[in-house]
């Protein structure tokens, strides 16, 4: 007999074990670099990303966390930032912190950099690493939670996503590189995909034209901005998503060319229908039954008890 089918039957009190699916906020797209051969900012890494089973008590208070997504860096003449690391998102014991479970969050992406100026532009490490700009290397990933972020070359990389490493820069115009797939989960009974990684933002070389700036990753992955195309500053990560921020793309006077915010995370908890409901729920949270299961999403932090 099943753990599940010998739950089903039981039929009293709160749940023994429940499904979850936690995601943290997503880092910050880099800034884009001064004028000259240079490239934009690299996209901001993904939210870490883990799914699993989880054994709770009945009379005792869990606390969910919903990790913020990092903020975009700051692009200007000779001005410009490595995007913000994401927070973590985390379902954890109240009285003992050290019993649940928490991801990391998402690496920030690097500053653009041009000939002469390496200062700052290596990706962020996290949940998913950050995309780096001129000739900087991508920001590690966190094993089980998310993958590496590409390094920079003659164009920005981008950051990487639950499913898949960010995307290098083509070369050419100087594009910035996509940002990484997340990945989807049905816990809510729809299909929802989760933890994209930012694009990085575009270049330009007075010789070979103006780049576009990457497409994020799907699962909420902000694009970065594209070098004279009308949106320098790169695109926020989706709310709720813990996709990574776009970069910005390479300095121009008189335009935004700033990283953008990560998106925010995300906590999501489901169990058999035959289990009563929670007693207590604090948070920004919505309660929907459906496929045979009791399933609480939390888009804001707050805590449960059964």
């Amino acid at each position: 007999m099943s753990l599940l089918h010998r739950l089903s039957i039981k039929g009293v009190g709160g749940p023994t074990t429940i499904e979850y699916l936690i995601v943290a906020g997503g880092g910050g797209g880099g800034g884009g670099a001064s004028p000259g051969n240079v490239t934009g900012g690299g996209g901001g890494g993904a939210g870490g990303y883990k799914t699993g089973t989880l054994s709770v008590s009945s009379g005792v208070s869990y606390t969910v966390t919903i990790g913020g997504g990092g903020g975009g860096g700051s692009g200007a003449y000779e001005n410009y930032a490595r995007g913000g690391s994401g927070s973590p998102s985390s379902f954890l014991l109240a009285s003992n912190p050290a019993v649940g479970v928490s991801t990391t969050g998402g690496g920030s992406g690097g500053a653009g950099g041009s000939a002469g100026q390496y200062t700052g532009v290596n990706g962020g490490g996290g949940g998913s690493g950050g995309g780096a700009g001129y000739y900087g290397s991508g920001g590690p990933g966190t094993p089980g939670e998310g993958n590496s972020g590409a390094g920079g070359f003659d164009a920005s990389g981008g950051g990487g996503g639950a499913g898949g490493g960010g995307g290098s820069g083509g070369p050419s115009t100087y594009p910035g590189g996509p940002g990484g797939g997340g990945l989807a989960s049905s816990i809510t009974g729809t299909s929802v995909t989760y933890a994209g990684g930012g694009g990085g933002g575009g270049g330009n070389n007075p010789t070979v034209g103006q780049g576009s700036g990457g497409p994020g990753g799907p699962g909420g992955g902000g694009s970065g901005g594209g070098f004279g195309m009308g949106q320098n500053s790169g695109f926020a990560g989706g709310t709720n998503t813990g996709g990574g921020g776009g970069g910005g793309a390479r300095y121009a006077p008189s335009a935004s060319d700033s990283g953008a915010s990560g998106g925010s995370g995300i906590v999501i908890i489901r169990y058999l229908q035959s289990f009563n409901s929670a007693k207590t729920v604090t948070g920004t949270y919505t309660f929907s039954q459906t496929g045979g299961y009791k399933i609480y999403s939390f888009t804001g932090s707050g805590s449960i008890t059964w």
